[in-house]
């Protein structure tokens, strides 16, 4: 299972960010990423700077040939070809692109796998608990229901989802 966690905050030329998550698909697509299953979108306050607006987050798991490196970079040329700007560390952008599992390939280099903060974030499992209810840490061997469980209730607070 490969597993693509999304994220938008700045809706930049598109009309809203839930419409910058569908290009992001739509782009995916087009690289020879196939699309097999999608989550709900998550309406989450935002964890990084003061003064962001909230973020709208989903989860895809995809089908692809491509290599864990590549696949890493063509999502880091999608998010600079829909304008992301990597100015401040968990600031806002228009989209946020992260390889969050391949296949329960453990790497330590880059790409890290599986995302090394992926555990920690309600706003990514939550909506990968949409897709993949089965779905286990392949370091941590715990399931997606377990880790929610295990968030700290600030870090489960403030997650919506919208559709």
């Amino acid at each position: 299972m490969i597993l693509i966690a999304l994220g938008s905050n700045l809706k930049g030329a598109f009309a809203t960010s839930e419409a910058v998550l569908e290009a992001a698909i739509q782009a995916l697509g087009e690289h020879r990423i196939k699309l097999v299953a999608r989550s709900a979108v998550y309406q989450t306050r935002p964890i990084g700077p003061p003064g962001q607006g909230d973020y709208f987050n989903m989860v895809v798991r995809v089908s692809t040939v491509i290599a864990p490196r590549s696949l890493l970079k063509i999502l880091h040329q999608i998010e600079f070809q829909m304008g992301r700007e990597r100015r401040i560390r968990w600031g806002a952008r228009i989209i946020d692109l992260d390889l969050i599992d391949y296949r329960g390939i453990k790497h330590r280099s880059a790409p890290i796998l599986p995302h090394p903060r992926l555990h920690q974030r309600g706003f990514v499992l939550r909506p990968l608990n949409d897709i993949a209810p089965g779905w286990r840490h392949p370091e941590l061997q715990r399931s997606v229901q377990q880790l929610l469980q295990a968030l700290p209730p600030q870090m489960r607070a403030g997650i919506r989802r919208l559709k």
